[in-house]
C-alpha cells in the first residue's frame, strides 16, 4: 500500500516538473520569437516581481509611487494657497536692524551724509589704526646718529645733475654716423644697408625675359652679415621675384662691430632683368 502511494506521488511530482519545464520553455520561446508579446510579458514580469518583493518585505517602505506623490504635492500646494489668501505670512518674518535710509538730492550730499554717520567714522578710525600699526612694523624709526657719526656722513650727490652729465658724455663719445659706400650707392641700395660693406656678391642672374624689368626687394641682414629674408616691395612677376630672392640670399655683408648694437638691419636693393 505504501509503495503504491509512493509511486503515485512520484508520478505527480514528475508530471508537475514536466509541466513547469514546458511552461518555462513556452515562455522563453514566446519571449524570443514573438516580438509582439515582449512588452506585455515584460510588464507582467515587472508586476509579478514587484508583488513578490512586497510579499517578501524587500520593497522599500518609504517609496511612494510617482502618481501618488504628484497628487500629494497638488493637495499641499492647494492648501498653502488657501492659507496664504487668509493670512499675510510676511508678518511672521523676523525684523532685522536696517541702516537708516539716506535721502539726498545729489551724490555729494549722499557721500557727505555717509561720512558723517557714526558707523562710517568708527570704521575709518579702526582702519587708520590698523594702517598705523602696519606702518610701524614695516618702517621702524631709524636710529639717530651721534654728532661724530653725522660729521663723517658724506654729502649726498645730486643724481639729476649726474644723469645729465652722463648723457652729455655719451653724446660726446658717440661716433658720427657712417658714410654711405660708393659701391652700395651705385647698386641702388637704400636704407641702413647703404653703409654696410658687401663681402660676397655673385653676378646678376641670367634669365630670359620678354620685357626688361626691375624688381625692388627689401632685404634683412643679421649682425653676422648673413641675409635672413627677402621680400618684394611691390608684387609683380612671381618667377622674377623668386629668382631675385634666391640671388640676394647668397650675398654676404660685413659683420657689425662689437661696440655697435647687434641688431638686424634692413634696406632695399633693386635687381634689373635685361633682354638676352
Amino acid at each position: 500500500m505504501k509503495r503504491e502511494k509512493e509511486r503515485v506521488r512520484r508520478k505527480r511530482l514528475s508530471f508537475l516538473i514536466g509541466l513547469l519545464i514546458l511552461a518555462v520553455g513556452f515562455f522563453v520561446w514566446a519571449l524570443l520569437f514573438i516580438p509582439a508579446l515582449q512588452p506585455s510579458l515584460e510588464q507582467e514580469w515587472r508586476t509579478l516581481n514587484k508583488e513578490v518583493r512586497k510579499i517578501l518585505g524587500l520593497e522599500k517602505r518609504n517609496e511612494i509611487p510617482p502618481e501618488e506623490k504628484r497628487i500629494r504635492e497638488e493637495v499641499i500646494l492647494k492648501k498653502m494657497e488657501e492659507a496664504s489668501a487668509q493670512q499675510d505670512w510676511r508678518v511672521l518674518a523676523p525684523e532685522y536692524p536696517r541702516p537708516k535710509k539716506i535721502e539726498a538730492a545729489t551724490d555729494e550730499e549722499k557721500m557727505k551724509a555717509l561720512r558723517s554717520s557714526p558707523e562710517f567714522k568708527e570704521l575709518t578710525g579702526e582702519f587708520n589704526e590698523y594702517l598705523r600699526k602696519k606702518e610701524d612694523q614695516l618702517l621702524p624709526e631709524p636710529p639717530v646718529p651721534s654728532i661724530k657719526e653725522a660729521s663723517q656722513i658724506p654729502k649726498l650727490k645730486d643724481r639729476g645733475a649726474e644723469k645729465i652729465i652722463e648723457k652729455l658724455l655719451v653724446a660726446k663719445e658717440k661716433p658720427s654716423p657712417e658714410k654711405a659706400l660708393e659701391e652700395n650707392l651705385q647698386l641702388g641700395i637704400k636704407g641702413a644697408l647703404v653703409t654696410r660693406k658687401i663681402l660676397e656678391r655673385l653676378p646678376p642672374p641670367q634669365i630670359k625675359v620678354k620685357v626688361e624689368a626691375e624688381i625692388e626687394m627689401t632685404v634683412w641682414v643679421l649682425p653676422n652679415g648673413m641675409v635672413d629674408r627677402v621680400i618684394p616691395v611691390l608684387k609683380g612677376d612671381a618667377e622674377l621675384e623668386r629668382v631675385a630672392g634666391q640671388y640676394l640670399k647668397q650675398w654676404r655683408f660685413a659683420p657689425l662691430p662689437r661696440d655697435q648694437a647687434q641688431v638686424e638691419q634692413s634696406g632695399t636693393i633693386p635687381i634689373k632683368f635685361k633682354l638676352q
